[in-house]
């Protein structure tokens, strides 16, 4: 119940913090030179919680900025509520996708090396 008041203070801090971040860059021409990427180890349920919260899922949200980004808007289909897998979210794509991409094609890294294994790159640096 509480979930939507939490919800909205701590976007609209996130929010806040990374549109200063994001200004600062475009106006000293830095835009291009920086790759924003947030991320959390956990998603959440999508069903509430005895406690009025949700418990920890498998599939999240990925957030990636920048004026260097090749594909701009949503990488992926939105979540299927109505097919979950036992009550989780499907994610569709493998964050060490994402991760490898961004060692590979961003700071020009061995993803296979720091990953310990090879990982798909997607297209969006």
């Amino acid at each position: 119940m509480g979930q939507d008041a939490q919800q909205t203070r701590l976007f609209t801090q996130m929010n806040d913090a990374v549109k200063a971040f994001t200004d600062d860059l475009k106006k000293n021409g830095r835009m291009n030179d920086v790759l924003l990427f947030t991320f959390s180890e956990f998603g959440r349920r999508v069903a509430q919680n005895a406690s009025n919260g949700t418990d920890h899922g498998t599939a999240n949200n990925m957030f990636l900025i920048s004026g260097g980004l090749k594909q701009k808007g949503m990488l992926n289909a939105m979540p299927d509520l109505a097919n979950l897998n036992e009550g989780d979210l499907k994610y569709n794509v493998d964050f060490k996708d994402v991760y490898a991409t961004i060692l590979e094609n961003w700071l020009s890294a061995d993803a296979d090396k720091i990953l310990g294994g090879h990982y798909n790159t997607l297209g969006f640096v």
